[in-house]
């Protein structure tokens, strides 16, 4: 990664003054600058960069619009426009670990198949920020990313498994896989049917971390890996960011990674349902009629509403321990992107308090997210005249809330639950964040389990 921090301001150090929308007059500046600023129209237009000569034509300083808000991520444009070499912020950022954090997330790229020439620019780390726990957040981030933008050829159910093997060997975790035929064994039977047709046997991968008698806390995430749609195929277009249907897979994994890295005091468990959803002879149809893990009938409406049948297996597994919370994340309805857009995931709890504290933790970590209600009228949509429900509605309303009736259903131990429907990507620039994959929610979950769990 191009973007570093560091500890100690480097010799040669240049300043990075940050400027409110407005407020240029009042940022501090030397009358040099000011006066530069103002023949180049810099008024702190939010994530404008403008660079400050010296008095011998060198680079003296940069300016960073920041809006009228305060710093948050918009710092995170300098790792994309600062010149090559050491920087320091000049003034007061009233978060110094989101303006440290989004600094190395704006330097992010997806290097794998590519020429790695950017050039290094460092941040001294803003006074008051915690060194430790950004970079431990770049790193998750990066991780999500990472998995998220890997196509389908290197990313499948195996490669998925490998990546959750790294992870659990880095943190001394355990990891079991359940997979191909002895997920019927095992009573898994909607994760084999929807995953048998993949040239790659459908698994269920199992990390657990942490003492036994600690409070329990369990992830799960949605890891198809690509979805055609099944029988129910997509047209092309909409098949050709299937690559990120496994975001909620890397998502809890990045989650994951945070919890055991701060060695925050849980009994971790990370349930991650890998599969293609793809066509063969042996795919499952529309019309049939699967048989849950919990015993529950499931008519098949649409073969492209895959992603809660997988989850619905793993969660109907996790909720039989009873943890004390329950987080599922996916990228499982289109109807969650129409109703908030890309940026503001939806998400669902039977629990308001831990509701109330997810959506304050997200906005003091600027990692957005909406809650949405459980509406219980909405369920009986998913009736069937020939199975204890089907696996979608029939006209189309609410279906990112329809989603989170379906998978409530196989929660019932559980003391809180909660079902993310993210997109996991970016299809726009941000200045802390290129096109493409993307963490979303986990920022937010960290903080708020770091409070409740405090490492000791």
């Amino acid at each position: 990664m191009p973007a570093k921090i560091t500890r100690k301001k480097a010799s040669g150090s240049k300043p990075v003054w940050f400027v409110q929308k407005g407020e240029l007059d009042d940022a501090g500046l030397e009358s040099g600058a000011l006066a530069w600023a103002r023949a180049n129209g810099f008024d702190g237009q939010p994530g404008r960069v403008l660079i400050i000569p010296g008095e011998k034509s060198e680079i003296s300083a940069a300016l960073l619009g920041v809006g009228k808000d305060d710093s948050r991520l918009v710092a995170g444009k300098l790792a994309t426009s600062l010149p090559e070499g050491s920087w320091h912020l000049a003034n007061n950022v009233s978060q110094p670990d989101l303006a440290a954090l989004a600094f190395l997330l704006g330097g992010y790229k997806f290097d794998r198949y590519t020429s790695k020439d950017d050039a290094d620019v460092t941040l001294t780390v803003p006074d008051g920020a915690d060194k430790a726990d950004v970079m431990r957040q770049s790193r998750a981030v990066t991780l999500a990313r990472d998995l998220i933008n890997t196509p389908t050829n290197d990313m499948g159910p195996v490669a998925l498994e490998a990546a959750v093997r790294a992870i659990g060997k880095q943190h001394k975790a355990s990891v079991s896989v359940i997979k191909g035929d002895a997920l019927l064994k095992n009573n898994f039977p909607m994760i084999h049917a929807v995953g048998r047709a993949g040239s790659e046997e459908p698994r269920l991968i199992d990390l657990e971390w942490g003492k036994k008698d600690a409070p329990k806390v369990t992830l799960v995430g949605k890891g198809v890996c690509f979805d055609t749609g099944g029988l129910d195929i997509k047209p092309s277009s909409s098949m050709l960011l299937m690559k990120k249907d496994m975001g909620g897979a890397a998502n809890v994994l990045a989650l994951a990674s945070l919890i055991m890295d701060a060695e925050l005091p849980v009994r971790l468990r990370v349930l991650i349902p890998a599969v293609e959803n793809s066509i063969s002879a042996n795919a499952f149809r529309p019309g049939d009629i699967l048989t849950s893990r919990k015993g529950l009938t499931v008519e098949i409406g649409n073969t492209d509403a895959e992603g809660r049948l997988v989850l619905a297996d793993a969660l109907a597994l996790a909720d039989d321990e009873e943890p004390e919370i329950l987080i599922d994340m996916a990228t499982l309805t289109g109807a969650a992107r129409v109703a908030l857009g890309p940026d503001l995931p939806p998400f669902y709890s039977n629990d308001d308090t831990f509701a109330f504290d997810v959506a304050r933790a997200a906005d003091a970590v600027a990692d957005p997210l909406w809650r949405m209600p459980l509406w219980q009228p909405y369920d009986a949509k998913l009736s069937s005249r020939v199975a204890d429900m089907n696996n979608v509605t029939t006209d189309g309303f609410a279906g990112s809330i329809t989603a989170a009736l379906f998978l409530q259903r196989f929660i019932g131990k559980a003391k809180i639950w909660a079902h993310f429907d993210i997109f996991g990507w970016n299809p726009v620039e941000k200045p802390h964040a290129p096109i493409g994959g993307e963490a979303q929610g986990i920022r937010a979950l960290y903080h708020l389990l770091k409070q409740r769990y405090p490492a000791k």
